[in-house]
């Protein structure tokens, strides 16, 4: 499937399920008003019958009768009324496909006015693709953070496509652009995103990992409302024992987010944390445990020991746990992010990458930096502060963000 099918799929979402669940609904509710209407005569009719033989009894019974079904019908009307105000806000609309889109191209904004435009000024400045035009094309993707290895990967597969196709032009050459970051961020591999979730019945343990200041904590908590909204059964644990505050925090977003905290008071061993966790977790029948770690210690060598002891005793708990280690990255770190993602790479193994702050950042090609140099999936991406701003990373939409004022321009005039 082209870059732009699969593109204007995620745009608009799969329209023939959509309009069938919106076709259903319309259908079902215009069944219900008809089923209303036709019966609501008849009701009154037999109200009226029952009325008048209930007067030929008795003036006084008549007074009584006549006056109670018109007040409990005003008053179901009523209960019905409250029913639905209360009922309304419960009902939580699956996100579309296109509000999801939207997400992506606000939060890439600051990124795409700065990096985009110039490339939209590239373009309109060369009507031709020559050396040149590739030469500052790469200037800007390294000043986005997309890394020099990225960048010239890139840039051999813009040159071979442009002699392959003998294009001309600058027309078009953004989708050209799209198209080859989205092949060099998945590498033919699919599913980049899924997080390793365990069958139902069995407990999914997923660590996070990261230096302070990252929005480690608030990212856990972002995510336990996530896997909370999909039905599972979500436990925290308080594993950053050195932070001061740390765990008040997580208590905050566990109280916020309705899951329960395992804690122990500050200073305690962080391993003794996940083993109660752990124990907490099993004896509640939870789905998720997510735990939390530690940023900063004495020096990098004692944060690493600590990790790898925290490790050793969640995997001694729980067979071939953890089942992710998540390592949440401050987007807006630019090439630093790259350097800390190494170092904790070489000290745990991590799973996938969540980056923070993408929507704070001008430099939102380090995605592609950190995906292409450490081989590490970014399963999320935070898009804004709201809670459900955490979102799965998704290559074509992440590039759509970048493009998406001259995509838009060209998903109109393309035919796919």
């Amino acid at each position: 499937m082209s870059f732009f099918k699969r593109l204007k799929e995620k745009l608009t979402g799969n329209p023939t399920e959509e309009e069938k669940v919106v076709a259903a609904i319309n259908e079902e509710e215009a069944a219900e008003q008809k089923q209303d209407e036709a019966t609501e005569p008849a009701q009154i009719e037999a109200t009226v019958d029952e009325m008048e033989k209930v007067e030929e009894v008795s003036e006084t019974e008549t007074s009584i009768e006549t006056e109670t079904p018109v007040a409990i019908e005003e008053q179901e009307q009523q209960e019905v009324q409250e029913v639905a105000i209360v009922e309304e806000p419960v009902k939580e609309k699956k996100p579309s496909a296109w509000s999801i889109t939207q997400k992506f191209k606000a939060g890439l904004e600051k990124t795409r006015n700065s990096f985009t435009s110039k490339v939209n000024d590239l373009v309109a400045r060369y009507r031709k693709v020559d050396e040149d035009f590739f030469e500052e094309l790469e200037d800007l993707l390294l000043q986005a953070d997309v890394g020099f290895e990225t960048v010239m990967e890139l840039m051999d597969k813009l040159r071979f496509e442009v002699q392959r196709k003998n294009i001309k032009d600058t027309n078009g050459i953004q989708t050209i652009i799209s198209e080859k970051l989205v092949e060099i961020y998945e590498q033919g591999e699919e599913d980049l995103i899924d997080l390793n979730m365990q069958p139902k019945g069995e407990l999914t343990v997923i660590l996070f990992v990261g230096v302070n200041g990252v929005g480690k904590t608030t990212t856990i908590g972002k995510l336990a409302h996530r896997l909370k909204s999909q039905g599972k059964t979500v436990v925290l644990a308080a594993g950053d024992t050195f932070r001061a505050g740390a765990i008040d925090q997580l208590q905050v977003w566990g109280d916020r987010v309705g899951c329960e905290v395992i804690k122990q008071s500050e200073g305690s061993d962080p391993a003794a944390v996940m083993y109660d966790a752990i124990r907490a977790a099993k004896n509640r029948n939870a789905d998720v445990l997510i735990c939390d770690t530690a940023g900063r210690l004495q020096n990098k060598v004692n944060l690493m020991n600590e990790l790898e002891k925290v490790h050793r005793v969640i995997s001694r708990e729980v067979p071939n746990a953890p089942h992710e280690v998540l390592l949440a990255l401050d987007a807006t770190t630019g090439q630093n992010a790259l350097v800390q993602a190494q170092t904790f790479k070489e000290a745990t193994n991590v799973t996938g990458i969540v980056l923070t702050k993408l929507d704070g950042t001008a430099k939102g090609g380090i995605v592609l930096a950190i995906r292409n140099k450490l081989h590490i999936p970014v399963k999320f991406v935070g898009l804004g502060e709201k809670m459900d701003d955490l979102q799965p990373f998704d290559a074509e939409r992440y590039v759509y963000g970048l493009f998406a004022d001259g995509l838009d321009k060209e998903l109109q005039n393309n035919g796919d």
